[in-house]
Protein backbone atom coordinates (compact mmCIF):
# COMPACT_ATOMS: atom_id res chain seq x y z
CA UNK A 1 0.00 0.00 0.00
CA UNK A 2 1.12 3.25 -1.44
CA UNK A 3 1.52 5.87 1.88
CA UNK A 4 -0.62 9.29 0.47
CA UNK A 5 1.93 11.30 2.19
CA UNK A 6 5.19 9.58 0.61
CA UNK A 7 6.91 12.31 -1.42
CA UNK A 8 9.85 9.79 -2.60
CA UNK A 9 10.40 10.27 -6.35
CA UNK A 10 8.88 7.11 -8.11
CA UNK A 11 10.64 4.41 -9.98
CA UNK A 12 11.37 3.99 -13.68
CA UNK A 13 11.02 0.79 -15.35
CA UNK A 14 14.76 -0.17 -14.84
CA UNK A 15 14.37 1.18 -11.26
CA UNK A 16 15.73 4.58 -11.50
CA UNK A 17 14.57 8.11 -10.25
CA UNK A 18 13.26 10.27 -12.59
CA UNK A 19 16.55 12.66 -11.75
CA UNK A 20 18.96 9.67 -11.93
CA UNK A 21 16.94 9.01 -15.46
CA UNK A 22 17.79 12.84 -16.25
CA UNK A 23 21.32 12.55 -15.03
CA UNK A 24 21.85 9.34 -16.89
CA UNK A 25 20.88 11.12 -20.43
CA UNK A 26 23.53 13.82 -19.91
CA UNK A 27 26.24 11.22 -19.45
CA UNK A 28 25.41 9.56 -22.65
CA UNK A 29 25.30 12.48 -24.67
CA UNK A 30 28.59 14.29 -23.53
CA UNK A 31 30.18 10.57 -24.03
CA UNK A 32 28.83 10.93 -27.24
CA UNK A 33 31.68 13.35 -28.10
CA UNK A 34 34.42 10.67 -27.18
CA UNK A 35 35.62 9.67 -30.76
CA UNK A 36 35.47 13.61 -31.57
CA UNK A 37 39.40 14.64 -32.49
CA UNK A 38 39.57 18.14 -31.43
CA UNK A 39 40.01 19.11 -27.80
CA UNK A 40 38.66 22.71 -27.83
CA UNK A 41 35.28 21.05 -29.54
CA UNK A 42 35.22 18.32 -27.28
CA UNK A 43 35.54 20.88 -24.54
CA UNK A 44 32.59 22.71 -26.02
CA UNK A 45 30.15 20.77 -27.13
CA UNK A 46 30.76 19.11 -23.59
CA UNK A 47 30.32 21.79 -21.09
CA UNK A 48 27.56 23.36 -23.74
CA UNK A 49 25.46 19.66 -23.13
CA UNK A 50 26.04 20.24 -19.63
CA UNK A 51 24.67 23.63 -18.44
CA UNK A 52 22.19 23.29 -21.53
CA UNK A 53 20.21 20.26 -19.77
CA UNK A 54 20.81 22.12 -16.59
CA UNK A 55 18.79 24.70 -17.76
CA UNK A 56 16.22 22.29 -18.91
CA UNK A 57 16.22 20.41 -15.50
CA UNK A 58 16.25 23.74 -13.54
CA UNK A 59 13.29 25.43 -14.92
CA UNK A 60 11.60 22.35 -15.59
CA UNK A 61 11.05 23.01 -18.63
CA UNK A 62 8.22 21.74 -21.24
CA UNK A 63 7.98 20.68 -24.24
CA UNK A 64 5.33 23.17 -25.62
CA UNK A 65 7.72 25.64 -24.23
CA UNK A 66 10.49 24.35 -26.20
CA UNK A 67 8.59 24.10 -29.34
CA UNK A 68 7.88 27.98 -28.88
CA UNK A 69 11.82 28.05 -28.41
CA UNK A 70 12.51 26.54 -31.73
CA UNK A 71 9.79 28.14 -33.23
CA UNK A 72 11.35 31.51 -31.81
CA UNK A 73 14.81 30.51 -33.45
CA UNK A 74 13.28 29.80 -37.03
CA UNK A 75 11.84 33.26 -36.82
CA UNK A 76 15.43 35.16 -35.87
CA UNK A 77 17.10 33.22 -38.79
CA UNK A 78 14.35 33.98 -41.53
CA UNK A 79 14.95 37.07 -40.84
CA UNK A 80 18.62 37.44 -41.07
CA UNK A 81 19.93 38.43 -44.79
CA UNK A 82 22.66 40.09 -45.84
CA UNK A 83 21.85 43.70 -44.30
CA UNK A 84 20.11 42.12 -41.04
CA UNK A 85 21.87 39.47 -38.83
CA UNK A 86 19.05 39.19 -36.20
CA UNK A 87 21.31 36.38 -34.28
CA UNK A 88 23.89 39.09 -33.35
CA UNK A 89 20.41 40.89 -32.42
CA UNK A 90 19.39 38.42 -29.97
CA UNK A 91 23.39 37.54 -28.71
CA UNK A 92 23.56 41.11 -28.00
CA UNK A 93 20.67 42.10 -26.15
CA UNK A 94 21.10 38.74 -24.11
CA UNK A 95 24.49 40.00 -23.04
CA UNK A 96 26.17 37.02 -24.59
CA UNK A 97 28.18 39.30 -26.69
CA UNK A 98 29.77 41.79 -24.14
CA UNK A 99 30.11 38.73 -22.20
CA UNK A 100 32.41 37.00 -24.70
CA UNK A 101 34.10 40.35 -25.33
CA UNK A 102 34.60 40.68 -21.73
CA UNK A 103 36.34 37.20 -21.58
CA UNK A 104 38.39 37.61 -24.97
CA UNK A 105 39.69 40.98 -24.20
CA UNK A 106 41.25 40.92 -20.48
CA UNK A 107 41.79 43.83 -19.15
CA UNK A 108 45.95 44.85 -20.21
CA UNK A 109 47.84 47.99 -18.59
CA UNK A 110 45.99 51.55 -19.97
CA UNK A 111 44.35 49.67 -23.21
CA UNK A 112 41.66 51.01 -24.22
CA UNK A 113 38.59 49.10 -23.43
CA UNK A 114 36.46 46.87 -26.18
CA UNK A 115 32.47 46.34 -26.41
CA UNK A 116 30.36 45.18 -28.64
CA UNK A 117 30.78 44.78 -32.59
CA UNK A 118 26.82 45.27 -33.68
CA UNK A 119 25.26 44.14 -36.71
CA UNK A 120 25.89 47.50 -38.88
CA UNK A 121 29.56 47.45 -40.06
CA UNK A 122 30.51 46.61 -42.95
CA UNK A 123 33.59 46.13 -45.49
CA UNK A 124 35.49 48.67 -47.79
CA UNK A 125 33.59 51.51 -46.01
CA UNK A 126 35.15 55.14 -48.16
CA UNK A 127 38.48 55.94 -47.37
CA UNK A 128 38.90 59.47 -45.87
CA UNK A 129 41.80 62.06 -45.02
CA UNK A 130 42.81 62.76 -41.68
CA UNK A 131 40.25 65.77 -41.32
CA UNK A 132 37.83 64.19 -43.91
CA UNK A 133 33.73 63.81 -42.89
CA UNK A 134 32.64 60.57 -42.60
CA UNK A 135 28.83 61.07 -42.54
CA UNK A 136 28.81 61.38 -46.17
CA UNK A 137 25.46 63.28 -46.23
CA UNK A 138 23.90 61.77 -43.38
CA UNK A 139 21.33 63.98 -41.18
CA UNK A 140 22.86 65.21 -38.07
CA UNK A 141 24.72 67.63 -35.99
CA UNK A 142 28.59 67.80 -37.18
CA UNK A 143 30.95 66.66 -34.65
CA UNK A 144 34.75 67.17 -34.78
CA UNK A 145 36.63 64.00 -32.84
CA UNK A 146 40.45 63.96 -32.79
CA UNK A 147 42.81 61.82 -30.51
CA UNK A 148 46.12 59.75 -30.79
CA UNK A 149 46.63 56.01 -31.08
CA UNK A 150 49.38 54.97 -28.98
CA UNK A 151 50.56 51.72 -27.41
CA UNK A 152 50.88 51.12 -23.64
CA UNK A 153 53.78 51.85 -23.79
CA UNK A 154 53.02 55.64 -25.22
CA UNK A 155 54.51 55.24 -28.50
CA UNK A 156 52.55 56.64 -31.64
CA UNK A 157 51.26 53.66 -33.57
CA UNK A 158 51.79 55.74 -37.00
CA UNK A 159 49.61 53.89 -39.98
CA UNK A 160 47.48 52.49 -37.56
CA UNK A 161 43.83 51.71 -39.35
CA UNK A 162 41.21 53.26 -37.98
CA UNK A 163 37.38 52.08 -39.02
CA UNK A 164 34.83 54.39 -38.01
CA UNK A 165 30.35 54.46 -38.44
CA UNK A 166 27.59 55.61 -36.80
CA UNK A 167 23.87 56.14 -37.11
CA UNK A 168 22.33 59.41 -38.37
CA UNK A 169 20.29 62.21 -36.10
CA UNK A 170 17.25 59.37 -37.44
CA UNK A 171 18.17 56.41 -35.52
CA UNK A 172 19.15 54.89 -38.93
CA UNK A 173 22.54 53.47 -40.41
CA UNK A 174 23.28 53.21 -44.20
CA UNK A 175 22.18 49.83 -44.67
CA UNK A 176 19.06 49.79 -43.36
CA UNK A 177 17.96 51.62 -46.65
CA UNK A 178 17.23 49.76 -49.36
CA UNK A 179 18.50 52.28 -51.80
CA UNK A 180 22.68 51.59 -51.66
CA UNK A 181 23.32 54.82 -49.90
CA UNK A 182 26.68 55.24 -48.21
CA UNK A 183 26.73 57.04 -45.05
CA UNK A 184 28.15 57.73 -41.84
CA UNK A 185 31.31 55.56 -42.03
CA UNK A 186 34.90 55.72 -43.76
CA UNK A 187 38.00 54.72 -42.60
CA UNK A 188 41.40 56.66 -42.19
CA UNK A 189 44.63 56.33 -40.99
CA UNK A 190 46.61 57.39 -38.51
CA UNK A 191 49.44 60.07 -38.74
CA UNK A 192 53.13 59.53 -38.05
CA UNK A 193 52.70 60.65 -34.33
CA UNK A 194 49.79 58.64 -33.92
CA UNK A 195 47.39 61.30 -34.57
CA UNK A 196 43.58 61.69 -36.31
CA UNK A 197 40.86 63.73 -36.78
CA UNK A 198 37.59 63.81 -38.30
CA UNK A 199 34.11 65.11 -38.82
CA UNK A 200 31.52 62.81 -37.94
CA UNK A 201 28.02 63.32 -36.60
CA UNK A 202 27.37 64.14 -32.58
CA UNK A 203 25.75 60.76 -31.70
CA UNK A 204 22.02 60.45 -30.78
CA UNK A 205 20.28 57.21 -29.01
CA UNK A 206 18.32 55.10 -31.20
CA UNK A 207 16.52 52.14 -30.90
CA UNK A 208 17.87 48.96 -31.80
CA UNK A 209 15.39 47.54 -34.85
CA UNK A 210 12.11 45.91 -33.07
CA UNK A 211 9.97 44.99 -35.83
CA UNK A 212 11.27 41.52 -35.78
CA UNK A 213 11.66 38.25 -33.15
CA UNK A 214 14.00 40.56 -30.72
CA UNK A 215 12.24 43.34 -30.64
CA UNK A 216 9.10 40.99 -29.88
CA UNK A 217 11.29 39.38 -27.01
CA UNK A 218 12.44 42.82 -25.25
CA UNK A 219 8.23 43.87 -25.47
CA UNK A 220 7.48 40.68 -23.82
CA UNK A 221 9.81 41.11 -21.19
CA UNK A 222 9.43 44.56 -20.94
CA UNK A 223 12.39 46.01 -21.86
CA UNK A 224 13.63 48.81 -24.01
CA UNK A 225 14.87 48.16 -27.30
CA UNK A 226 16.80 51.43 -27.29
CA UNK A 227 20.59 52.03 -27.07
CA UNK A 228 22.97 54.71 -25.42
CA UNK A 229 24.00 57.40 -27.91
CA UNK A 230 27.38 55.89 -29.53
CA UNK A 231 30.20 55.98 -32.13
CA UNK A 232 31.56 52.40 -33.47
CA UNK A 233 35.68 52.38 -33.84
CA UNK A 234 37.35 49.48 -35.12
CA UNK A 235 41.24 50.10 -34.95
CA UNK A 236 43.77 47.67 -36.34
CA UNK A 237 47.63 47.84 -36.42
CA UNK A 238 51.02 45.35 -36.81
CA UNK A 239 51.65 43.15 -33.95
CA UNK A 240 48.44 45.21 -31.62
CA UNK A 241 45.28 43.15 -30.89
CA UNK A 242 42.06 44.53 -33.15
CA UNK A 243 40.38 46.83 -30.37
CA UNK A 244 36.39 47.43 -31.21
CA UNK A 245 35.00 49.75 -29.11
CA UNK A 246 32.45 52.62 -29.03
CA UNK A 247 32.86 56.30 -27.69
CA UNK A 248 29.63 57.38 -25.77
CA UNK A 249 27.96 60.54 -24.94
CA UNK A 250 28.79 62.08 -21.38
CA UNK A 251 25.33 62.93 -19.67
CA UNK A 252 22.92 60.42 -22.14
CA UNK A 253 20.24 59.43 -19.97
CA UNK A 254 20.27 56.03 -21.25
CA UNK A 255 23.84 55.34 -20.40
CA UNK A 256 22.49 53.28 -17.46
CA UNK A 257 20.17 50.93 -19.48
CA UNK A 258 21.58 50.43 -22.95
CA UNK A 259 20.15 47.60 -24.32
CA UNK A 260 23.21 45.35 -25.27
CA UNK A 261 24.73 45.82 -22.17
CA UNK A 262 27.97 48.12 -23.89
CA UNK A 263 28.22 51.06 -21.92
CA UNK A 264 31.93 50.53 -19.94
CA UNK A 265 32.40 54.12 -17.80
CA UNK A 266 36.12 54.57 -19.65
CA UNK A 267 34.34 55.37 -23.25
CA UNK A 268 32.05 57.69 -21.84
CA UNK A 269 33.47 61.04 -23.79
CA UNK A 270 32.52 64.86 -23.05
CA UNK A 271 31.11 66.06 -26.56
CA UNK A 272 31.82 69.51 -26.00
CA UNK A 273 28.76 71.58 -27.61
CA UNK A 274 29.61 75.03 -29.37
CA UNK A 275 27.93 77.73 -30.77
CA UNK A 276 27.53 78.53 -34.61
CA UNK A 277 30.13 81.32 -34.37
CA UNK A 278 32.80 79.17 -32.80
CA UNK A 279 35.77 79.12 -35.22
CA UNK A 280 35.60 75.15 -36.66
CA UNK A 281 39.16 73.38 -36.03
CA UNK A 282 39.93 73.16 -39.66
CA UNK A 283 38.23 76.22 -40.79
CA UNK A 284 35.34 74.78 -41.91
CA UNK A 285 31.90 76.67 -42.70
CA UNK A 286 29.35 74.88 -41.09
CA UNK A 287 26.87 77.72 -42.26
CA UNK A 288 25.61 78.70 -39.01
CA UNK A 289 25.20 75.68 -37.26
CA UNK A 290 25.85 74.28 -34.21
CA UNK A 291 28.63 71.87 -33.47
CA UNK A 292 30.32 69.36 -30.65
CA UNK A 293 33.76 68.08 -30.26
CA UNK A 294 35.07 65.35 -28.76
CA UNK A 295 39.11 63.66 -27.61
CA UNK A 296 39.22 59.96 -28.19
CA UNK A 297 42.78 58.81 -26.73
CA UNK A 298 43.21 55.21 -28.34
CA UNK A 299 45.50 52.94 -26.84
CA UNK A 300 46.24 49.28 -28.07
CA UNK A 301 47.30 46.47 -26.53
CA UNK A 302 50.22 44.32 -27.87
CA UNK A 303 48.81 41.01 -30.34
CA UNK A 304 47.91 38.26 -27.87
CA UNK A 305 47.73 40.06 -24.34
Amino acid sequence: MTNDNDTTPASGAQGLTPAEVEERLIDTVTASFAGCTDERLTQLMTSLVKHLHGFIRDVRLTEAEWTATIEFLTKVGDITDDQRQEFILLSDVLGASMQTINVSNQPYKNATEATVFGPFFVDDAPLIDNGGDIAGGGAGQPSWVEGVVRDTEDNPIPGARIEVWEADEEGLYDVQHDDDRVYGRAHLFAEEDGSFRFWGLTPTPYSIPDDGPVGQLLADTGRSPMRASHLHFMVTAPQMRTLVTHIFVEGDELLTSDTVFGVKESLIKNFEQQSADTPTPDGRDLAGQTWSRARFDIVLAPDGA
